[in-house]
């Protein structure tokens, strides 16, 4: 594998770890892809590095297991932002 790949892919790995960053955020932090993140994470690091694949793993497994939870509040609070809109700012009960 190609050193500036490896390079990558460790340095991705300690920024997850370091931060608890999702793979969006590393992704944006690292001008990247998604997708790029998620393999350098999934398939790269495991050979690389298999002690910090499986620090990162436990994180990634955390938000896997929380993004409906995150998308369900995100979804509420763009609904609740819609609502004060059309309420002129004002709050419904008042």
């Amino acid at each position: 594998m190609r050193e500036d790949i490896e390079n990558r892919c460790v340095s991705l790995a300690k920024y997850i770890v370091r931060t608890g960053a999702t793979v969006r955020q590393a992704a944006g932090e690292f001008g990247i892809s998604k997708s790029s993140v998620h393999k350098d994470m999934h398939e790269r690091l495991r050979h690389i590095h298999p002690g910090l694949f499986s620090e990162v793993r436990e994180i990634l497994d955390y938000h896997h297991a929380v993004r409906h939870l995150r998308g369900g509040a995100a979804t509420k609070q763009r609904w609740m932002m819609i609502k004060e809109k059309r309420n002129g700012g004002r709050s419904a009960g008042l």
